[in-house]
């Protein structure tokens, strides 16, 4: 077949064929065209018809696998994060604290709209997803992907559902010819966080069969938080001495009027180190002071950057049945296993609601069996620091497409089709050990006597001693040795910590069919459509081991979630051409598109999209598109079992030092009306103490549940883009596009600060109804929350992307430059009327972080065997709440910044912009191999500090480079 080719779609094609070339939304013109050639017509992202002319109405950006080689980032989700357009990560690998199914994942949220509205597909069908509607880039082998194309814009009406803030998609290797296998080896300059791959990539073909295949394991180490000044300690190594916890590894008793006690509420004791566990006289009143006292820092117990394993096996299989008909497969499978550690759990029994220490044990030291005047039960705490909380996740993903597809002409006219079948599954295996039995803490707390008979303390009475009770006295210090101490003792720490199983398990069957051609011969060109059905089932369950769901242990209380739902969809594709070769329309091309979706769960949607490219000269191309789009609930938002989580981040607008009502009388007086001492109410954190920052842990914890009455999200997204190749510059390329995304009725994870905000600062009185505050002390003691339908959410702004490549006498010089710049991002979580929308752009918060500018530059060198790269990843300035005005001024450039979307004023501080560089050198060795050697953040530069811990459990954003990271690459072809 005969076609002409515009000199701009064939540029953009021959860019595409070519993976060394830098990774363009819209590639060079090409300067020399021939005036007619044969091209087979592809299908690129964002449109279902198969085309010849690439360039399309949506801003699509390619990366090729040669510019995947050359960034030094062994994974999916390392490389599209680090594109400008991307968000935070939803759960980085700086957040050990997270749990559930997702724990452990990597996801990509593009636009900072959310990552559960980001769709990721491999070669144009989609990837498996968690209940909670989590696409987990770690489960395709990097040394699989041919390409990633990642589209910037909203598709529902080609995608379906989740296809709201863009698309990512993942196109695999095929027809690999021969062998290559490599090896990867890189750490930290400070020694840590190794991290090895290895992968083999074969492929056999002939007339009218090829087979590839493509093995992958790697192994990243964990870096622990102790090892970095950002996360040595709460508030960083600035503020050593700061965020450190009363309930330590030392074990101590609260809230007691013992000897020497003059505290109105009470003293705490703590044993003497090294003396054995006794009477009064043995214990101290504790010492709360950093290093040398009875508090313990957590950190020094966890991950910064939790260990990985991955291991992946991806086969593609083609074969010609006729000359007309072709059979192909593609089967995956990945086992990726994560461990995460945190430290020993904090047990308080005032918090965890067990009895306290009996008068009657023969451990309490104001007790009845060591003489004391007045025994008496005894509250106490202590961290299990000899027992670590350790998590370990399995999981196991199946993906398999199975299709037959053709061509076909019919009336002179060429179509194409394709029919076949999608089956995704995922299986979690979860194991949890660290936390303590509730029920065997009691009984080992309890009343216990010594037996001389047989030497030892037992739980219980002479009369009615426990059977199987193992007593065990927390108030003996970690590392001090004791029968009844947990250092060394392997029988109790047994008993007293069981292993905890949970289990997951999603899968995704999906029917589908296309058909796609061209209906008519117009003037400009071929009217080409694509017209298909589908009929997919998500069906998802996460069962958490019984002792969790029936909150028997410390571990976070968790119901099962189980569910599915099914939903058919058809839709229809038009690609119009309206003018062609004519002064000031060159081309003028409108697109339409629109699906209808039936879902089980909530009924039906339509959803539509239309689009334009326009070429006023040959070498300038304009385009936009105007696009429906919605995201429907998923499996853990209608059917998800509660959860209890211990929230961080959190901050009580009741505070008077720290909250709202420490400069609004209108919040102080909201808040009189629920604490009795709302004039001196103070937020307390973990171990019942006032928080010294803005924001603390919740001493308790809160409950996160499902909504099955959830309706779906809709959105409304546009953009406008020029795409300019002067003739003037040969290899130079520069695209500008417009963007702005709106998301109404969004699916809001309620959060416990957004309601705290809109009970105590906005007076939004429903609000005010989902939790309650503990009588004498003031705190929330009980706060249930899920999501619901309420509010919008949106984001503006424009991506820059430029390009140019020359050839010279000494080599090949290739420059590439992307930037985003975010304009406006705020969301709104209440449908009330006068309630001001909460912006996110240019702040940091422990939720995310919105930076106003993302940019990244490449150079590159080639010449001859040798190539060099240098590149550069920069983040712009943010604002963040200050760690505390009045203690650390220095730290608050912004004290009592107006802020119209709170009450009163805010504290902030401003933090400042970063650059990572990157580079990379490599050989092409005579023996068909190539070596390379790189460093990521060559400088070893650290992003600024942030206190509120976005994407992360510590003071350090969860998405910027910890260290310098230096790698090595060594592949041979055989």
């Amino acid at each position: 077949m005969t076609i002409r080719i515009p000199e701009l779609g064939l540029a953009i094609r021959r860019a595409l064929a070519m993976t060394a070339s830098t990774a363009l939304a819209v590639p060079a013109l090409a300067q020399q065209v021939p005036e007619a050639t044969t091209l087979d017509r592809i299908e690129i992202t964002g449109s279902r018809i198969r085309q010849v002319d690439l360039e399309t109405a949506q801003p699509v950006l390619t990366i090729g696998r040669a510019e995947i080689d050359r960034q030094g980032f062994n994974s999916v989700a390392d490389i599209l994060q680090n594109l400008t357009a991307m968000g935070s990560p939803p759960l980085s690998r700086a957040s050990p604290l997270s749990a559930g199914e997702a724990a452990g994942g990597s996801y990509v949220d593009m636009r900072g709209l959310g990552a559960q509205r980001t769709l990721v597909l491999v070669n144009g069908k989609r990837l498996g997803m968690t209940t909670s509607g989590y696409q987990d880039m770690s489960s395709l082998p990097a040394a699989a992907v041919e390409r990633i194309e990642v589209l910037k814009d909203g598709a529902s009406a080609i995608y379906g559902s989740d296809a709201m803030a863009g698309v990512v998609n993942i196109i695999t290797r095929r027809n690999i010819e021969g062998v290559a296998a490599s090896v990867y080896h890189g750490q930290y300059s400070q020694g840590d966080g190794e991290r090895t791959q290895y992968d083999v990539a074969a492929g056999w073909s002939n007339d009218r069969a090829s087979l590839s295949f493509v093995a992958e394991h790697v192994e990243e180490k964990g870096v622990w938080a102790k090892d970095r000044g950002f996360s040595s300690s709460s508030f960083t190594d600035r503020h050593p001495n700061d965020g450190w916890t009363t309930v330590g590894q030392w074990g101590r008793i609260t809230g007691f009027k013992g000897p020497g006690c003059t505290a109105s509420r009470g003293c705490s004791y703590s044993l003497d180190r090294g003396s054995p566990p006794g009477g009064p006289d043995s214990f101290h009143i504790s010492d709360n002071t950093p290093f040398t006292g009875d508090v313990s820092n957590s950190n020094e117990q966890m991950h910064l950057q939790t260990p990985i394993k991955r291991d992946s096996i991806f086969v593609d299989a083609r074969m010609e049945l006729t000359d007309q008909v072709r059979f192909n497969t593609q089967l995956a499978w990945n086992r990726r296993t994560t461990t995460r550690q945190v430290a020993g759990y904090p047990f308080q029994t005032e918090v965890v609601g067990i009895t306290p220490m009996s008068a009657d044990s023969w451990f309490n030291p104001f007790g009845s069996h060591h003489g004391y005047e007045s025994p008496s039960d005894v509250h106490w705490n202590r961290r299990t620091w000899e027992v670590p909380r350790v998590s370990t996740s399995e999981l196991t993903t199946w993906q398999g497409v199975a299709a037959f597809e053709g061509n076909f002409e019919f009336g002179g006219r060429d179509f194409d089709w394709e029919a076949g079948y999608q089956y995704n599954r995922s299986e979690l295996f979860q194991r949890a050990t660290g936390n303590l039995h509730k029920q065997r803490v009691a009984d080992a707390t309890g009343p216990s006597f010594y037996n001389p008979a047989t030497g030892k303390v037992e739980c219980g009475t002479p009369d009615a001693p426990i059977a199987g009770c193992k007593p065990w006295n927390p108030l003996v210090p970690d590392g001090q040795i004791d029968p009844y101490g947990l250092t060394g003792n392997d029988e109790l720490q047994d008993w007293l910590f069981p292993e905890e199983i949970t289990r997951g398990r999603t899968t995704t069957r999906n029917l589908f069919a296309n058909l796609s051609g061209s209906l008519a011969t117009l003037p400009a060109g071929e009217l080409g459509f694509a017209v298909g059905a589908e009929s997919r089932r998500e069906d998802g369950r996460f069962i958490p081991d019984p002792l969790a769901q029936s909150g028997a242990t410390t571990n976070l209380a968790a119901g099962p979630t189980g569910g599915g739902y099914r939903v058919d969809e058809a839709y229809l594709e038009l690609s119009v051409p309206v003018l062609r070769d004519l002064a000031g329309a060159r081309e003028l091309t409108l697109s339409a598109a629109t699906r209808y979706s039936d879902y089980t769960t909530f009924g039906g949607t339509l959803n539509s999209k239309f689009g334009f490219t326009w070429k006023p000269i040959e070498q300038l191309l304009v385009r936009g598109t105007w696009a429906q789009g919605f995201r429907a609930p998923t499996i853990a938002n209608l059917y998800g079992g509660g959860s209890e989580t211990f929230t961080t981040g959190f901050r009580d607008p009741c505070d008077t030092v720290y909250g709202a009502a420490a400069s609004n009388p209108d919040v102080r007086a909201r808040c009189a009306a629920d604490i009795a001492n709302a004039d001196t109410y103070r937020q307390l954190g973990q171990g019942n103490e006032p928080i010294t920052s803005s924001s603390g842990q919740t001493p308790r914890p809160f409950t996160n549940g499902s909504n099955p009455d959830l309706k779906p999200e809709t959105s409304t997204s546009r953009t406008l883009g020029l795409v300019w190749s002067p003739t003037f510059a040969q290899g130079l390329n520069i695209a500008l596009d417009w963007w702005k995304i709106r998301i109404e009725n969004t699916i809001v994870a309620d959060h416990p600060n957004d309601i705290l905000r809109d009970c105590y600062e906005l007076g939004i009185a429903e609000r005010c109804t989902g939790f309650s505050r503990d009588p004498e002390l003031g705190i929330i003691d009980k706060l249930k929350y899920g999501s619901r339908n309420s509010g919008f959410r949106q984001a503006e702004g424009y991506d820059l992307e430029l390009s140019h490549q020359i050839d010279t006498g000494w080599g090949k010089l290739r420059a590439d430059w992307k930037t985003t710049y975010v304009v406006n991002a705020e969301e709104k979580t209440t449908n009330e009327a006068g309630v001001p929308a909460i912006p996110s752009n240019g702040i940091a918060g422990n939720a995310g972080i919105g930076f106003r500018v993302r940019s990244n530059a490449s150079l590159g060198w080639e010449y001859g065997d040798f190539g060099l790269t240098w590149g550069l990843r920069y983040f712009s300035s943010v604002k963040e709440r200050c760690l505390d005005a009045k203690t650390h001024p220095d730290e608050c450039s912004h004290p009592n910044q107006r802020a119209p979307w709170f009450s009163g004023s805010r504290d902030y501080n401003q933090r400042g912009s970063v650059t990572f560089h990157d580079v990379q050198a490599r050989y092409a060795l005579p023996w068909q191999a190539t070596v390379s050697i790189g460093a990521n953040n060559v400088f070893g530069r650290q992003g600024p500090i942030m206190y509120s811990q976005p994407n992360s459990n510590y003071s350090y954003y969860g998405g910027f480079d910890i260290g310098r990271f230096i790698y090595m690459k060594y592949q041979q072809r055989f």
